[in-house]
C-alpha cells in the first residue's frame, strides 16, 4: 500500500514549488508524482500540418519526486507524515502520524 495515493491533496516540501499545494494526477512507477498545477515548464513544440497540430509554447506539467510531497492534513492545516495502522476488520488503512486521524474519510 503507497503513502501517496491519486486523488490525494498534497504540499510541496522541497523545490521551486514549496509550500504549493495539488491534487495528485497519477502515480508514475519510477518514485514520481504528478500534481495538478505544480512544476509547470514551458515546451517548444514544431508544427506539424499533417496531425494538425500548431507550433508554440505549451505549458506542461512535469512529475516531481514523492519523496517532496507530503500529505495535507485538513485538521492541523499543515503537510503531515503517513503511517499504516490496521483497524477492528483487519483491513490496513492509512493515518497521519501527528494526530492520529485516518487519511481516507
Amino acid at each position: 500500500m503507497n503513502k501517496i495515493k491519486r486523488g490525494d491533496e498534497v504540499s510541496v516540501v522541497i523545490g521551486k514549488d514549496k509550500g504549493r499545494r495539488g491534487t495528485v494526477l497519477e502515480i508514475l512507477s519510477n518514485h514520481k508524482v504528478l500534481v495538478e498545477g505544480i512544476n509547470i515548464v514551458k515546451k517548444h513544440t514544431k508544427a506539424n500540418p499533417n496531425a494538425g497540430v500548431e507550433g508554440g509554447i505549451i505549458d506542461k506539467t512535469m512529475p516531481i519526486d514523492i519523496s517532496n510531497v507530503m500529505i495535507w492534513n485538513p485538521e492541523k492545516n499543515q503537510p503531515g507524515r503517513v503511517g499504516f495502522k490496521t483497524d477492528k476488520d483487519g483491513k490496513k488503512i492509512r493515518i497521519f502520524r501527528s494526530n492520529g486521524a485516518a487519511v481516507d474519510l
